[in-house]
């Protein structure tokens, strides 16, 4: 019989990633999209293309802010499993943007947990709760694990511990299966630009094809344990196939700085980033997180899952992706001046 899910954020790097996993075992996938005056569904397009895919992947209009129409959606498609993925994710945003961060990665994870409870009443549904390593902000002990005490920094950090404790408690209050993935930072060529390891492989790779002079960043001495998305969301699906509902966290086990990521990423292209990277405030948060470490050990023991790309590896995919792109970029410019 056909696995039914349901992926909020389904547009975005992570939510793409997943379709395509859970495509390819045979899922018939439903995604909550926001709707807007401009498509956003770059990253599951080839997914419409491929006539292989594209009977078994819907599309619907909605929003986490809207729990009536959140609900009557879940009731109506019945799935198996439920991957809440949707949330305004940008950490430095949230400090602009707080309130509207709580309602859609707070509230929303609510609004999805209560849609669940009440399926659930009549068919068993698993819900997927992404949690984020930004929970343990000034972090207490390291390396981070699922026992590590969370000591937020950001709006957006508050409201996942809000979503990571409403989890647990309607798993606990009205035994819904219920997991949440702890995910330590994980980037690819399909991460947003606004986000420091794509805006940094974006702008290298177009200062390589004389498209960009200057690259604009802002702590570049902050730690970070990073992977790639494409290995993490194996994670997540695994943790629903799992005997019992958990918590789990997803990481490599190493930190690099940002700084070396700028050394990965413009060494690949044979520049040095000094000459064009300079620092601007704007780009600082109002309250830092220097050190992300995790521990995935207890998912390497339950699940069986483990990083598989390093950072040297996921920078290549990434420059390997962006030079293109840029190239592209640059054809597309001089046709246009000759024009």
């Amino acid at each position: 019989m056909t696995k039914v899910a349901l992926i909020t954020g389904i547009t975005g790097q992570d939510g793409s990633f997943l379709a395509e996993l859970l495509l390819e075992k045979g899922y018939q996938v439903h995604g909550l999209v926001r709707r807007s005056s401009t498509f956003g569904t770059e990253r599951i397009d080839h997914l419409y293309q491929d006539p292989h895919t594209s009977p078994n992947l819907l599309l619907h209009y909605g929003d986490l802010t809207d729990g009536q129409a959140l609900t009557n959606l879940v009731l109506e498609i019945q799935p198996d499993e439920i991957y809440n993925l949707g949330a305004q994710s940008h950490v430095r945003v949230s400090f602009d943007q707080p309130v509207y961060t709580l309602q859609t990665v707070g509230v929303g994870a609510l609004n999805v947990l209560e849609a669940a409870r009440l399926l659930n009443k009549t068919k068993p549904v698993r819900v997927y709760q992404a949690s984020s390593s930004e929970m343990y902000g000034d972090v207490m002990q390291t390396p981070q694990s699922e026992t590590t005490p969370f000591n937020p920094q950001s709006p957006y950090a508050c409201a996942k511990v809000f979503a990571f404790h409403q989890t647990v408690n309607y798993r606990r209050g009205y035994d819904l299966f219920a997991s949440n993935g702890i995910l330590f930072n994980h980037e690819s060529e399909r991460r947003g630009e606004t986000f420091v390891t794509r805006k940094i492989t974006r702008a290298a790779t177009r200062i390589k094809l004389g498209l960009q002079d200057t690259l604009y960043l802002g702590n570049i001495d902050a730690k970070r344990d990073w992977g790639y998305a494409r290995d993490y969301v194996e994670g997540m699906w695994r943790m629903l196939q799992h005997d019992e509902p958990d918590d789990f966290v997803l990481a490599t086990g190493e930190t690099q700085t940002v700084r070396a990521f700028l050394d990965l990423v413009f060494g690949q292209l044979d520049l040095d980033w000094n000459d064009y990277v300079k620092i601007d405030p704007r780009y600082f948060r109002p309250a830092e997180v220097e050190l992300l470490l995790g521990d995935a050990s207890k998912a390497k023991e339950k699940l069986g899952w483990e990083a598989t790309t390093d950072l040297r590896q996921l920078a290549k995919i990434m420059v390997d992706h962006d030079l293109d792109l840029a190239q592209r970029e640059k054809h597309n410019k001089a046709y246009a001046q000759q024009a």
